[in-house]
């Protein structure tokens, strides 16, 4: 069954969604299209136990919501029925063949080179920076190629649900969180990843895409004393931003002013990747407390104070009420 869906891809394939009921779907970036080959419930289901338990973990009905990846860096999706109503589903996401370098983003069009500059200049000057966007807009791209400018001498240790940032950087260490067995016990969280690093003597900690209360984790993995890290973070535009980590700070029971004074401790820029269809534009922001004491994104524009080349403009201040805007 693998062998039939592999025939399907080529190098332009970027998602495959398997299903009993609607087919088998590829999409290729800027359009998605249905292949003329159909799977029984039994084929699905065949085709995501095999799938998963290549990437070393397991799917039955005691687990039936898994996410895994595996070698290459692609990652697989699988919900067996009945959570998935209409029968097992598979979604398959594969990575480029060839990695992007930072100013493939500018020759595509993708950020002016003010930007690249500006992201040259925080990665070199040891900024936290936290990469957002919508599914499948190129965040967990974009934050590779920032953490490969970081320089060889130094040690990244990257903390993940998942693994796929797969850095080619020769001092990189990936940690992956471990999921309860059957026995409800042996699970390793975020949390307890980010405990495990610090023994590990990073220059710089990186926190994979956070999803839930676990962006209170990445927060304090960020105020450790371990500059230079990287984050990734679902949003739909950059004046979202602040709303989603309050949104998902709440899930931690964590107040808006904590949520706050966390954010402004924590990151320094915030890169936020807009993508319609197969045309991307990355914006920058650092994020500040408004006059009513909330948070907010501002954004960082073109010939701004400072200019993009210039990192004091987004050095992050240590001491007093300097986060409190002017």
């Amino acid at each position: 069954m693998l062998e039939n869906l592999t025939s399907l891809l080529d190098d332009s394939v970027t998602d495959v969604f398997v299903s009993p009921t609607s087919g088998v779907w590829i999409h290729r970036g800027t359009a998605v299209e249905r292949s003329s080959l159909e799977l029984t419930e039994e084929d699905v289901r065949a085709l995501a136990v095999e799938l998963i338990d290549r990437g070393g973990r397991h799917l039955d009905d005691a687990s039936p919501c898994v996410d895994v990846a595996l070698d290459g860096g692609v990652r697989v999706h699988a919900v067996l029925w009945p959570v998935s109503a209409g029968g097992t589903e598979v979604s398959i996401r594969i990575p480029a063949r060839q990695r992007p370098a930072l100013e493939s983003f500018r020759e595509e069009g993708a950020m002016s080179p003010q930007v690249e500059s500006a992201l040259r200049s925080a990665v070199a000057g040891e900024k936290t920076i936290l990469v957002t966007g919508s599914a499948g807009a190129g965040k967990t791209t974009l934050l590779r190629a920032l953490l490969e400018l970081v320089p060889q001498r130094e040690r990244i240790v990257v903390i993940e649900d998942v693994a796929e940032l797969r850095l080619a950087h020769p001092r990189a260490v990936g940690l992956e969180t471990r999921v309860a067995n059957v026995e409800r016990i042996g699970e390793i969280g975020v949390a307890e990843l980010i405990r495990q690093s610090l023994r590990m003597r990073p220059d710089r900690l990186v926190v994979g895409e956070c999803r839930g209360a676990d962006v209170v984790d990445m927060f304090i993995a960020f105020t450790t004393g371990h500059a230079g890290g990287g984050s990734t973070l679902h949003a739909s535009s950059l004046s979202d931003v602040a709303t989603r980590l309050g949104a998902l700070c709440a899930l931690a029971g964590v107040s808006d002013e904590t949520t706050t004074s966390l954010a402004l401790a924590a990151i320094d820029l915030v890169a936020h990747i807009d993508r319609v269809g197969s045309e991307r534009s990355i914006v920058l922001g650092r994020p500040r407390r408004n006059d009513s004491g909330q948070l907010v994104i501002e954004p960082v524009e073109d010939g701004g104070v400072g200019g993009f080349g210039d990192i004091s403009s987004i050095a992050r201040p240590t001491t007093g009420d300097a986060w409190r805007d002017e």
